[in-house]
């Protein structure tokens, strides 16, 4: 598979401020063909669906990888969340401050997320993603201990391809995610 990725064109509309519940693209490599599919951010097992449960909105590496309810997503699930930045939350003087990230040379970021959505196949259960985090690494808005995985287009290529083994696919989210140095952050957005 070729390692040469266009990642710009088409005719998907870019959203703004996405957050979770609403659908936006993820990118997923089906039939060794890349796929934009709209799907909403959140999942939830269908016991939680039926207790009416928070939905999961991401999942940290480790848990993403060995935890019960993601496993198989990370075997046959990975996708690409693409996006302009993300926001994180500050608390000021007892209010909300949003705050934006994104790369400092301005390119688009690809946030590696896992899915239980299969193409092409009728589920009798709720379909969404989760976006992998890793520790924050400090640098940034310093208020989470975690944050999404962002990959290099050529890694999120090798994240998305069903045949990397999902052990160079954990080493690619635990060793390969962008640095710290790469974002930058903006009041509001």
């Amino acid at each position: 598979m070729s390692n040469d990725l266009d990642w710009t064109g088409g005719d998907h509309i870019a959203m703004y401020n996405i957050a979770p519940g609403l659908c936006p693209w993820m990118i997923m490599l089906h039939d060794r063909r890349l796929d934009f599919i709209g799907h909403t951010w959140g999942y939830r097992t269908p016991e939680e669906a039926a207790a009416k449960k928070k939905p999961w909105i991401n999942a940290r590496i480790e848990k993403a990888l060995t935890g019960r309810y993601f496993r198989h997503m990370f075997r046959e699930g990975r996708v690409i969340i693409p996006g302009g930045g993300w926001f994180e939350w500050t608390l000021e003087n007892g209010q909300k401050q949003p705050r934006y990230i994104k790369r400092k040379d301005v390119e688009p970021i690809f946030m590696a997320g896992i899915t239980n959505f299969k193409p092409y196949i009728q589920q009798n259960v709720e379909v969404g993603f989760v976006i992998v985090t890793e520790d924050s690494g400090g640098g940034m808005v310093d208020i989470h201990d975690r944050r999404p995985v962002v990959l290099a287009p050529e890694d999120a290529w090798r994240w998305l391809d069903v045949d990397t083994p999902v052990e160079e696919a954990a080493h690619i989210a635990q060793s390969r995610s962008l640095p710290s140095d790469a974002f930058t952050w903006v009041e509001g957005g």
